[in-house]
């Protein structure tokens, strides 16, 4: 099973060069832990991560590989999102849940959309009429819901592809819009209730690659 855990490395001015020793972090520095350990114990409390604070004048080449050269600087899963001042929480939640979206697999029935888009409320009414629980996720009001959505259909759609709602998970499996949707429950589907999802499988043509 693969491991979701993210891993945010920290590099803050202190440790030692030769003879030069800084043995009080930067106030930013600082700042910049307060803000880590906030928002993983609030906008992040679901997401597992690993928080590592390393001193950059013992460490200065390490981070100097990802292009990181002014602490304080963040690194999430070897990428560097931040450095040189001190960290903006929304850059971090963002890198994070993208971080956790490509390393782990939905599981259930998932419907990305918006409040404003039609196709998104016909994708609901065609699972509502099918019997089918699904999780909605509103990318305008939630921005963790975007950053996962984007990170999860980009490999599959490909970078330079524009993404739009709704984007829809069956059983965990990655089905496309309302247009792919409406195909899928066109074919005999028995709602299953006992396990309280969907009764759809891998079997059901999910994986044929026809409604990617």
């Amino acid at each position: 099973m693969q491991d979701a855990t993210v891993n945010v490395t920290v590099y803050r001015w202190a440790g030692a060069w030769g003879p030069f020793r800084v043995r009080i972090p930067c106030g930013e520095c600082s700042l910049t832990k307060d803000v880590i350990e906030d928002t993983l114990a609030s906008e992040l409390a679901d997401v597992p991560v690993r928080l590592s604070m390393r001193d950059w004048l013992s460490e200065w080449w390490r981070p100097l590989r990802a292009g990181g050269w002014h602490a304080p600087i963040v690194m999430v899963d070897g990428r560097v999102v931040s450095q040189g001042n001190a960290l903006n929480r929304g850059v971090l939640t963002q890198a994070v849940v993208q971080a956790h979206a490509r390393k782990s697999r939905l599981a259930g029935n998932h419907v990305y959309g918006k409040a404003s888009c039609p196709h998104c409320h016909r994708a609901c009414g065609y699972l509502k009429d099918a019997g089918l629980d699904y999780t909605y996720h509103d990318v305008v009001r939630e921005p963790r819901a975007l950053y996962a959505m984007l990170a999860r259909v980009k490999p599959i759609v490909g970078a330079k592809t524009p993404i739009t709602v709704p984007q829809i998970w069956i059983d965990g499996h990655y089905i496309g819009g309302a247009d792919a949707l409406s195909h899928l429950l066109d074919r005999e589907v028995t709602p299953n209730f006992d396990r309280g999802q969907c009764s759809l499988s891998p079997g059901d043509g999910l994986n044929d690659g026809q409604y990617v």
